[in-house]
C-alpha cells in the first residue's frame, strides 16, 4: 500500500511531529497498526475518553492518563520509544504548557526516539512547534483500488446469505470512475449502500452515487454542485462563444491529451446580459458537472482561513475534474480596493497559482461585471483562453430571446409578433426581456387570457432598460471593451481569426 510505504519513509527520516488531517480516523489508526508490525516499533493511541493502549495488540487500556496533562509529561519523562497517536489533540494546543511539554517531547527525540502523529479533522499548529513537524495526507484510492472495493463489499453482501450482486459493466465503470476523489471510507460506504438498495448496480445507482459525492467533497457550502445545467439552445445569440466552446469540446474531453487542453475563459458584460446563464451552458455543452465556486462563503474572519477555504474548494474541483468550475462575479471576491484588500490578494495569489499550474480539467468559467476592479494578472493568456464581452443584444438576439422565454412557459412564440417586440425592446438586456414575458403573464392572469403582442409591448414601455438607467457605466463599460475583447455575439470567427 503507498500510504505505509510513505509512512515507513517517514519514521526512519527521524521525524518527531506528524500531523494528519483527515475524517478516516479508523483507517490512520490501522496503517499505523500494520506498520508498527512490519518495522517492529511500539506503537499507542490515545484519546481523551480512552487514554493510551496499544494498537497493533487488542489489550486493554494500559494507562489511563486520560487528562492531556498527565498524558505529555508521561511522554516527556518516561515514555519509552514508539509511535504515539493523539487523536483529536488540536483544542489541547492552545494551552501554552501543553505546547511546551510537545516540544520538549520533540527536541529530546534524539536521545528517546518517541513520535507524536497529531490526527484530527484540522490542524492548525502553533508557530512554536511548526518547524518540528511535518504534514501527512492520506492517498485517495484510485480507480483499480475502487474496482477491488465493489469486489470486497460484493462479496460482503453474498456472506450475507443474499444472491450474487446483478452488476452491469458500463454501471461498474461509472461507478468506479464518479467515486474517484473521495476517500477510501466514503467509497465504500457509497458502495455499500448502491449494493443494498437492491442487490445491484445500476445506472440509477450511479446518479444517486454521484450526488452523494458531490454533497461529501463541498466543504462547507464553498462549492455547490449545479444540477441545472443548460444547453446552448437556451441560450440566445453569443454565436462566437457558442463556436468557440464547440472547438475546444473535444480536446477537453480527449483523456489521451496530456497537454495544451482548454483551460477557460472570462464572461465580461453589462448585468442581466446572460452571463450566467452561458457558464451554465457551457457545462452543458461539454458535458461534464458544473461546479459554483460562492466567494460569499468563503471568507472567514480568522486569519488565514479564507485562503485555506479557498485552497479546499480548488481541491475540490481539482478531484471532480472534469468539470466547469464557475465563478460568478469575480471582482466581488478579488477586486483590489476593498476592506479586505488583505485578504483579497492572498486569495487571488493562490487562484493565479492554481489557474497558471494545474493539471486537471477543470474549466474555468468566470464572470464580471465591473473590469476596472480586477487585477491585470487575472486576465492574461495562459491563466484563462478569452475574454469575451457580452453586449446588450441587437434585435436579432431580442427576437430570439422572446421566443425561448415564451416556449419555457408553454407558450408559442408563432401567436405574436416577435420582429415588432424585438423593435419596442432596443436596450433591453435578456434578463429585463423575460421580465417583461413574467410581467404580461401577471397582467393577463385574472382574464385567463394568454399574452399577445400587444400586452407584451405595454410591458415593455412600463419599464425603464437597464441600459437607460446605467447609461454611463454601461456605456464606459462598451466603449472599454470594444478594441480589447471579443465580442460574444456574432458574426462567428473562424479557427484562423480565434484569438485564442
Amino acid at each position: 500500500m503507498p500510504d505505509l510505504h510513505d509512512l515507513e519513509l517517514l519514521l526512519r527520516s527521524d521525524t518527531p511531529l506528524i500531523l494528519i488531517e483527515s475524517l478516516e480516523e479508523p483507517r490512520v489508526i490501522m496503517l499505523f497498526a500494520r506498520l508498527a508490525l512490519r518495522i517492529a516499533q511500539p506503537a499507542y493511541r490515545w484519546s481523551v475518553t480512552e487514554g493510551l493502549k496499544r494498537i497493533e495488540f487488542d489489550t486493554e487500556t494500559e494507562h489511563r492518563l486520560t487528562e492531556p496533562t498527565q498524558l505529555l509529561r508521561y511522554l516527556r519523562a518516561g515514555a519509552e520509544p514508539g509511535v504515539y497517536l493523539l487523536l483529536d489533540f488540536h483544542p489541547y494546543l492552545t494551552d501554552p504548557l501543553h505546547v511546551r511539554l510537545v516540544k520538549e517531547i520533540a527536541q529530546g527525540y534524539g536521545d528517546r526516539a518517541r513520535t507524536l502523529v497529531l490526527v484530527s479533522h484540522a490542524l492548525e499548529v502553533p508557530p512554536e512547534i511548526r518547524h518540528l513537524c511535518v504534514r501527512f495526507d492520506l492517498r485517495l484510492p484510485d480507480r483499480n483500488r475502487i474496482l477491488a472495493l465493489i469486489r470486497e463489499e460484493a462479496q460482503t453482501w453474498r456472506q450475507t446469505g443474499a444472491p450474487g450482486v446483478r452488476a452491469a459493466r458500463e454501471a461498474v465503470d461509472q461507478l468506479s470512475q464518479n467515486l474517484l476523489g473521495v476517500t477510501e471510507s466514503d467509497a465504500r460506504r457509497l458502495i455499500r449502500n448502491a449494493i443494498r438498495n437492491d442487490g445491484a448496480i445500476t445506472v440509477d445507482d450511479v446518479a444517486e452515487v454521484k450526488r452523494a459525492k458531490y454533497e461529501l467533497l463541498s466543504p462547507g457550502g464553498i462549492i455547490s454542485f449545479e444540477y441545472d445545467t443548460r444547453s446552448f439552445a437556451d441560450v440566445a445569440g453569443l454565436a462566437n462563444l457558442k463556436a468557440w466552446v464547440d472547438r475546444r469540446r473535444e480536446p477537453f474531453l480527449d483523456p489521451r491529451r496530456t497537454q495544451d487542453f482548454p483551460r477557460g475563459l472570462l464572461l465580461l458584460g453589462v448585468q442581466g446580459g446572460g452571463k450566467s446563464l452561458a457558464a451554465k451552458a457551457v457545462a452543458g455543452r461539454f458535458g461534464v458537472p458544473l461546479l459554483r465556486l460562492d466567494f460569499g462563503a468563503l471568507y472567514d474572519k480568522y486569519i488565514g482561513e479564507t485562503e485555506k477555504n479557498l485552497r479546499k474548494a480548488l481541491t475540490t474541483a481539482d478531484q471532480l475534474a472534469p468539470c466547469v468550475l464557475w465563478i460568478d462575479e469575480i471582482e466581488k471576491g478579488i477586486a483590489s480596493g476593498s476592506e479586505d484588500e488583505g485578504v483579497g490578494r492572498r486569495c487571488l495569489g493562490t487562484l493565479l497559482t492554481w489557474m497558471a499550474e494545474r493539471k486537471t480539467r477543470v474549466f474555468l468559467v468566470a464572470t464580471a461585471n465591473d473590469i476596472a476592479r480586477l487585477p491585470p494578472e487575472l486576465i492574461r493568456k495562459g491563466r484563462i483562453d478569452e475574454l469575451f464581452f457580452v453586449d446588450l443584444p441587437d434585435a436579432a438576439v431580442r427576437a430570439e430571446c422572446f421566443a425561448i422565454h415564451l416556449r419555457n412557459r408553454g407558450l408559442d412564440p408563432a401567436q405574436v409578433d416577435l420582429e415588432r417586440l424585438a423593435q419596442a425592446s432596443e436596450g433591453f438586456t435578456g434578463a429585463g426581456i423575460e421580465q417583461a414575458v413574467v410581467s404580461a403573464l401577471y397582467a393577463v392572469d385574472a382574464s385567463t387570457r394568454v399574452p399577445d403582442t400587444e400586452a407584451l409591448v405595454d410591458e415593455l414601455a412600463r419599464t425603464q432598460p437597464l441600459s437607460v438607467v446605467m447609461f454611463e457605466q454601461i456605456a464606459a463599460l462598451r466603449v472599454w471593451a470594444r478594441e480589447r475583447t471579443v465580442p460574444a455575439h456574432g458574426p462567428v470567427l473562424t479557427g484562423s481569426e480565434d484569438a485564442s
